[in-house]
C-alpha cells in the first residue's frame, strides 16, 4: 500500500518544483523588460509617429546595416515617447505582412 507520509511528500515535492519554476520563468521574464528611455522628449526634434512608422519600414534592412556598421542603429532614441513606438511597431508589422498575411481566403 501507499505510505501517506511518502504520498504527502511527493505533492509537496511536485508542488513546489511547479511554484519554482514559475519563479523562474518570472524572474527571466522579468530580465527581459526594457528600462525607461531617459532620451525621451529631448533634443531639438525629437522623432515622432512618421519618423517611427518609417523606421518600423526600413528595420529589417537597418538591422543587416547595423551588423557591419556601428554608426547605423534600428531605433531612435532621441524620440517623443508612446507615439513613436507605435508608428515603430505599425511599421514593422506593415513590412512584415501583420497577422493577417497567413490567413486562407475561402471562396
Amino acid at each position: 500500500m501507499n505510505d501517506p507520509q511518502t504520498t504527502t511528500r511527493r505533492v509537496w515535492t511536485t508542488r513546489t518544483s511547479i511554484q519554482l519554476l514559475a519563479l523562474l520563468g518570472a524572474l527571466l521574464l522579468s530580465s527581459c523588460a526594457p528600462g525607461p528611455n531617459t532620451l525621451a522628449g529631448t533634443g531639438s526634434d525629437p522623432a515622432g509617429f512618421w519618423p517611427g512608422l518609417w523606421h518600423g519600414i526600413i528595420a529589417p534592412v537597418t538591422f543587416v546595416i547595423s551588423l557591419f556598421n556601428d554608426n547605423v542603429n534600428i531605433y531612435e532614441v532621441s524620440n517623443n515617447g508612446n507615439w513613436y513606438d507605435f508608428g515603430f511597431f505599425l511599421g514593422l508589422v506593415t513590412f512584415l505582412g501583420g497577422a493577417g498575411s497567413r490567413t486562407r481566403k475561402r471562396g
